[in-house]
């Protein structure tokens, strides 16, 4: 093998290591993004927000369930003891009670759901941004989100991160 040749495999090793060199001169931090999901007060809020705004139809729902409940054991106990005309009344009605109850469920299963997303969604913006936001400003080179197999601690922005979204959710609530 000529010099050239040994030359050119040099290069194209110092080359391939060169992004390597790179990454362990950089700057790195980690953050467990379902930690800050879990405990970031703007999420808490969204959730608290979706309980009230649903919490009505939910009781609603609560009452009809109990009602069917109802209806159910009264039929299950005294059927018996029905003409054939009432006790086929009684089992219309309890069919069409059941069936506005499944719908109803399924219905505020689903809205909750899609407010759930629409919520869950402007939190994880806020999230995300604060994560960027605090990047910058350390001047980190590389934020890795969870999950991963291993973070030192040393690079653990997540606690910082959540402080810092924390301060500004109260910021926000301040001013009105």
């Amino acid at each position: 093998m000529g010099q050239p040749a040994i030359a050119a495999r040099r290069l194209a090793l110092v080359l391939a290591l060169l992004p390597l060199t790179a990454l362990a001169q950089a700057k790195l931090g980690y953050v467990d993004m379902k930690r800050l999901l879990d405990n970031a007060p703007q999420v808490q809020a969204g959730r608290e927000k979706l309980q009230r705004e649903f919490a009505t139809r939910d009781a609603g729902l609560k009452r009809d369930e109990t009602r069917l409940a109802e209806l159910k054991s009264d039929f299950e106990r005294d059927g018996a003891l029905l003409s054939k005309t009432d006790a086929d009344a009684k089992k219309r009605e309890i069919d069409a009670l059941e069936r506005s109850v499944k719908r109803t469920r399924d219905d505020l299963r689903a809205e909750l759901k899609s407010r759930s997303d629409q919520e869950l969604d402007k939190s994880w913006q806020e999230i995300n941004n604060t994560v960027v936001d605090y990047a910058r400003e350390q001047g980190l080179d590389l934020v890795v989100p969870s999950p991963v197999v291993y973070a030192d601690p040393r690079i653990d922005i997540t606690d910082r991160v959540l402080e810092r979204l924390r301060r500004d959710f109260q910021s926000k609530r301040a001013t009105p």
